[in-house]
């Protein structure tokens, strides 16, 4: 009677309970992703969107950089100096990062922090020198609701800026974690999630130097 219940049972559509190696049916379906690939993936998708508008404000101040509307253009208002000195600090706060990343690698606190303070430094230096080219463009008239360009302009770099400056904080967020919680699986996540915002960060640069700075100072 056991065998035809259990034949009849297969036959009407029902699972077995059990798999043929005995184990429950629900073991082997596929459980949930691990945490740090849900955090990486959910990562990558938050860059690709940064980068999507990004975009987006490259391709409005491609269309409006001869807009000026009679007022000051990028030749007039650029200074060459502090944009190459505001470069080389950016540049060289990726190489500190990446020295970050391998002390992190190493476990070794002490080079860590001081990629981190280089790292900083350089990265507040930066936006030091562009609040200052803000602030003097600002003091020539030269304000977003001055032009098109204008307005591209700050919308663009200035977005930039404010991801420089959520960067230095969240660096020193995650400096104050390795100093409490040491070299945990959550925080080795989060600083490699940083490393590559920063990076990230550099790349737009690169690209905003070239198309803004240079190609809009002609």
């Amino acid at each position: 009677m056991t065998a035809t219940t259990t034949t009849a049972t297969t036959l009407g559509g029902h699972e077995p309970p059990h798999t043929h190696r005995g184990m429950p049916a629900s073991s082997s379906a596929a459980g949930p992703a691990p945490k740090r690939i849900i955090i990486a993936y959910g990562f990558w998708l938050f860059l690709l969107s940064d980068i999507v508008m990004f975009s987006a404000f490259f391709a409005t101040f491609a269309v409006l950089g001869k807009a000026t509307a009679g007022g000051p253009t990028g030749a007039e208002l650029f200074d060459a100096r502090n944009v190459a000195v505001e470069t080389a600090l950016l540049l060289f706060s990726s190489f500190s990062c990446g020295m970050m990343s391998l002390a992190m690698d190493a476990r070794h606190r002490g080079t860590f922090y001081l990629g981190a303070a280089i790292t900083f430094i350089l990265g507040l230096g930066f936006l030091v020198l562009e609040m200052r080219e803000f602030a003097d463009m600002v003091a020539q008239g030269a304000t977003a609701d001055r032009s098109a360009f204008l307005s591209g302009f700050f919308t663009l770099v200035g977005c930039h800026g404010a991801h420089v400056a959520v960067g230095l904080l969240w660096l020193v967020v995650m400096v104050a974690q390795v100093a409490d919680k040491g070299w945990r699986a959550t925080v080795l996540h989060r600083l490699m999630c940083f490393s590559l915002f920063w990076h990230a960060l550099d790349i737009i640069w690169v690209a905003l130097f070239t198309i803004v700075y240079l190609m809009g100072a002609r």
